[in-house]
C-alpha cells in the first residue's frame, strides 16, 4: 500500500535541471527557498576586520580589529563603531529583533572584555564579532540585498535602543578612565 502511494507521488512529481520539484499537472515548479545574498561590502568589511591576516605556522587568523585594539580606548571605540555598522545594516535585511539583540550582545561582549589590558586583546582576536554577526545575518535575513533598501521603523527604533546601550557603555568606560586618571593624579600630588 505504501509502495503504491510512493509511486503515485513520484509520478506526479519530477525534478527540473536545477533540482526544483515540478508537478505533472500544469508542470509549474515548486521552488525551494533560496538563501539570502548579503552585500559583498559587508562580507569584505567583516573579513578585513576579523580574519585578514594569518599566522603561518599556527594557522590562526586575525584582522585589523586585533591591531587597532592595541591602542588603548581609541581602538575599542573605533572597532566597536565598525561593528555597529554591521548591526545597523542588518535592519535593512529585516532580521528578527532577537537576532538584532544577539548581534548587539556580541558587540557588547567584545567591547566590555576588550577593555581589560592584554587578556581583552587576546579575547577580541578570538571573539571576532563582525564574523559572528555576518553569520547571524546570513542565517536570519529575510530579504535580499537588492530588496534591502530600507528597514521597518520598529526595527530602527530597536537598533537605536541597542546602539544607545552600547554608546552608554562606551561613554561610561571613558568617564571611568578619566575618573581613574584624575584620582591617581590627585593622590600622587598628596603623596609627594
Amino acid at each position: 500500500m505504501m509502495r503504491a502511494d510512493l509511486k503515485s507521488k513520484q509520478a506526479l512529481e519530477s525534478r527540473d535541471q536545477f533540482g526544483n520539484r515540478q508537478l505533472a499537472i500544469g508542470n509549474s515548479p515548486v521552488l525551494r527557498p533560496a538563501s539570502v545574498q548579503i552585500e559583498r561590502e559587508l562580507e569584505v568589511l567583516s573579513q578585513i576586520m576579523d580574519n585578514q591576516f594569518r599566522i603561518p605556522v599556527l594557522g590562526w587568523r586575525f584582522g585589523l580589529n586585533a591591531i587597532i585594539d592595541l591602542v588603548p580606548q581609541f581602538g575599542d571605540v573605533a572597532t566597536t563603531i565598525v561593528a555597529l555598522y554591521v548591526l545597523v545594516s542588518a535592519v535593512r535585511y529585516r532580521v528578527p529583533k532577537i537576532t538584532l539583540l544577539r548581534m548587539g550582545t556580541n558587540i557588547a561582549i567584545y567591547f566590555v572584555v576588550g577593555l581589560f589590558p592584554f587578556v581583552g586583546d587576546l579575547f577580541d582576536a578570538w571573539w571576532k564579532p563582525n564574523i559572528r554577526n555576518i553569520n547571524l545575518l546570513r542565517r536570519r535575513a529575510t530579504v535580499s540585498a537588492a530588496d534591502a533598501k530600507r528597514g521597518r521603523t520598529s526595527d530602527w527604533l530597536f537598533v537605536a535602543l541597542i546602539a544607545g546601550g552600547l554608546l552608554a557603555l562606551l561613554f561610561g568606560s571613558i568617564a571611568l578612565s578619566l575618573f581613574f586618571f584624575w584620582y591617581v593624579a590627585t593622590h600622587m600630588r598628596l603623596a609627594s
